[in-house]
């Protein structure tokens, strides 16, 4: 081989090696590096939070142990969660209200409680309340529901400067999961059609489970393993390209409070994972929103199975984001 076809060799290869490594480092600068101190394991529970512990247990053994599988074909255990759900708002002094479809002849029903504030935009904390078929959904998403209850109870009586919706969802899993049906993208598209200024949607989205096994975590792909831990003790916080800002406002105010490691991306959507529950329903009408997750499949070794019972999660380290999440509402209000 003449020196001068090595060299063209070796300077194509040397501009693929550059090429990617300039890949990497905008991924890294743009959509993995998050602002804020994280900490390396959790902490003890506070004498509040071993109270917020035990309403989080109750509230997912009532949805995964007592209502059980919840979705259109266990219709009627369906409707027992939407009117949990409706009795645990109105436990707390909100006023409930229910944003309904149908879908093959049958209501579906969204349910929502809002704290209004002085300022026109809204907060919006949500999760879907049905479970995929064949689970009792303890984890996915019983979690997010009994979160999305506690944090209500919370800011029930205060006086936000912004208005804070919390919302629970129908008809988020297959086979209605990313289509027209899902209840959370009718329900975006009517609050887009009346004008709400929703500033930041927060969907709770699976996450209550937590280990310190090695490789306990994996990712959708090697490059992205190659950034983040390998063991899931951390809380993630997930966003698309557009709803970066709000993903490193949220990610900082939690870091300044948290008691649990946490991890944040905000990557393009169609990468696995990214868009994988009701916070992309308004991604597709305009609104800035995240997703806060245990990774699901990616840790949850019994996602998506008849085994999503309320005792394979970690109620401890459950209670510790849904503590941070409180501390994230109230810095986001004063924003």
């Amino acid at each position: 081989m003449h020196s001068s076809a090595l060299s063209k060799i070796l300077f194509s290869a040397l501009r693929v090696v550059i090429a990617v490594a300039a890949v990497l480092a905008l991924l890294w600068w743009f959509g993995i590096r998050m602002p804020g101190k994280n900490i390396s394991k959790a902490a003890p529970l506070s004498p509040d939070e071993v109270t917020l512990r035990e309403e989080l247990r109750a509230d997912v053994q009532k949805l995964a142990g007592e209502i059980g599988e919840r979705n259109m074909r266990h219709y009627p255990q369906l409707n027992a969660a939407a009117d949990f759900i409706e009795n645990s708002f109105s436990r707390a002094g909100l006023h409930p209200r229910r944003d309904s479809y149908e879908l093959h002849g049958q209501a579906c029903h969204n349910i929502e409680a809002e704290i209004p504030g002085t300022h026109p935009e809204i907060i919006l904390i949500g999760a879907h309340y049905d479970s995929v078929f064949g689970s009792p959904g303890a984890n996915d998403n019983g979690s997010g529901v009994a979160a999305t209850l506690a944090l209500a109870r919370r800011f029930a009586g205060r006086k936000p400067e912004h208005t804070l919706r919390f919302v629970a969802f129908a008809n988020e899993e297959p086979p209605y999961f990313l289509s027209g049906e899902m209840g959370s993208l009718v329900y975006a598209g009517r609050c887009k059609a009346r004008g709400d200024k929703i500033s930041a949607m927060i969907s709770l989205e699976t996450i209550g489970y937590f280990s310190d096994a090695p490789h306990s975590q994996t990712y959708p792909s090697r490059v992205l393993g190659a950034f983040y831990p390998k063991v899931g003790n951390f809380i993630g916080f997930v966003a698309n390209v557009h709803s970066r800002v709000l993903l490193r406002r949220v990610i900082a105010l939690f870091r300044q409070h948290a008691k649990i490691p946490s991890e944040g991306a905000a990557l393009p959507s169609f990468i696995p994972g990214v868009s994988w529950s009701d916070q992309w329903s308004f991604w597709r009408h305009g609104y800035p929103g995240i997703m806060i997750t245990d990774t699901a499949p990616f840790r949850y070794p019994y996602y998506h199975s008849a085994n999503d019972t309320p005792d394979k999660l970690d109620y401890d380290r459950f209670t510790l984001v849904v503590s941070g999440m409180e501390k994230v509402i109230e810095g986001l209000d004063k924003l």
